[in-house]
């Protein structure tokens, strides 16, 4: 607007000294044309007089007379007629100079006329100019009020998900925390029977002892009846111990869906947040791990059912793991389902040990199906 008000004071400024120089030069023209007017009044008043003064004389002077006024009627004519020239070329001059004046004035009104125009089309444009900046600033706020508010949207929307995140991560600690507690009790079970078993064998050995101590203090006589009565009770209780292990051997079931422990390796947490969900559903048993690492720690802390991995990952990658687990022999056997979206790792992953090749996108009919093979071939005792 500064600029604007300048460029307006300096057209002004023009146009005011172009009249002021339009106004000096006319009153110049004027009074050079009042001078002329004055004096060509004062010929004509000397003619006048010399008209006068030559009629009087006529009427006095004598033929000799008559012949000097006639020669100075002609004198006095043409002096006239050089008057009459003179006032011809002043009127052509006075308005050779008015057409002139009238030119000039013409030029100074379209000069000011092209600096008003000029000033004009300037403000014009400093004026678009000025609306054309503010729509820009007007259009960059309400664009970068747009991206505050999609960033506000997008932040509250990763808060939501990290909390949903949150939430299933507690569930699944909890999940897990249970497990290990069942894992413990159940150990701790075994334990009991285990010195329990272990108490009944060293009262027995105890047992054995003193009766041998007893035979051998025995006579020779008896010591072969009571020979052939040990061996008699060492065939009955390898009958009963066959009974009893046969017994045990039957008295077996199938593992259930919420016993059976799935461990999953994948490094996407979108991937493991999805088949936990899956399996979560089907009521398995399913422990997390994002890494090879991880994934071997868990199965030394409690061995899985059946491993679901990843081929890619930071660390040990899906193969590397499927050969350790093929390498101990606690987890020889374990069945491992591996998740690909590469069509030639079939020959790498039967070389590795892998059970089940699944391609990405999976059927998830297919993954069900391939945990429910290896639940249903395990027994556990009733």
């Amino acid at each position: 607007m500064n600029e604007l008000l300048t460029w307006t004071l300096a057209a002004v400024a023009v146009a005011v000294v172009l009249l002021l120089l339009w106004l000096g030069r006319r009153r110049q023209h004027k009074a050079r044309a009042d001078a002329q007017r004055r004096e060509a009044e004062r010929l004509m008043l000397e003619q006048a007089e010399h008209a006068a003064r030559a009629q009087r004389v006529a009427a006095e002077m004598s033929p000799r007379q008559e012949a000097d006024a006639q020669a100075l009627r002609e004198v006095e004519a043409a002096v006239s007629q050089r008057l009459a020239q003179q006032r011809a070329e002043e009127e052509a001059l006075e308005a050779e100079r008015a057409r002139a004046e009238r030119e000039e004035a013409a030029r100074l009104e379209a000069q000011a006329q092209a600096a008003r125009e000029a000033a004009e089309a300037r403000r014009l444009a400093e004026e678009r100019a000025e609306a054309e900046r503010l729509e820009a600033e007007r259009l960059a706020r309400a664009a970068e009020e747009k991206a505050a508010q999609e960033a506000a949207e997008a932040a509250e929307a990763e808060r939501l998900a990290q909390e949903r995140a949150e939430a299933q991560r507690l569930a699944e600690e909890a999940a897990a925390r249970e497990a290990e507690a069942r894992r413990q009790a159940e150990l701790q079970a075994q334990q009991q029977a285990e010195a329990e078993r272990l108490a009944r064998e060293q009262a027995a050995r105890e047992a054995a002892e003193l009766q041998r101590q007893e035979d051998e203090r025995a006579a020779a006589a008896r010591r072969q009846a009571e020979e052939q009565a040990a061996r008699e009770a060492a065939e009955r209780a390898a009958a009963e111990a066959a009974a009893a292990a046969a017994a045990a051997a039957q008295a077996t079931r199938e593992l259930r869906a919420d016993e059976t422990l799935v461990l999953v390796a994948d490094d996407s947490k979108i991937v493991r947040v999805k088949i936990s969900r899956l399996l979560a559903g089907q009521t398995y048993r399913v422990a997390l791990a994002e890494s090879g690492e991880q994934a071997l720690e868990l199965m030394a802390a409690e061995r899985p059912h059946v491993l679901i991995t990843d081929v890619e990952m930071p660390g040990i990658d899906g193969f590397e793991l499927t050969r350790q687990v093929r390498a101990s022999a606690a987890t020889a056997e374990l069945p491992v389902l591996m998740i690909t979206s590469s069509d030639d790792k079939q020959a790498e992953a039967q070389a590795a040990g892998v059970t089940q090749l699944l391609g990405k996108p999976y059927s998830e009919e297919a993954l069900i199906a391939a945990i429910e093979r290896a639940r249903l071939a395990v027994r556990v005792p009733a």
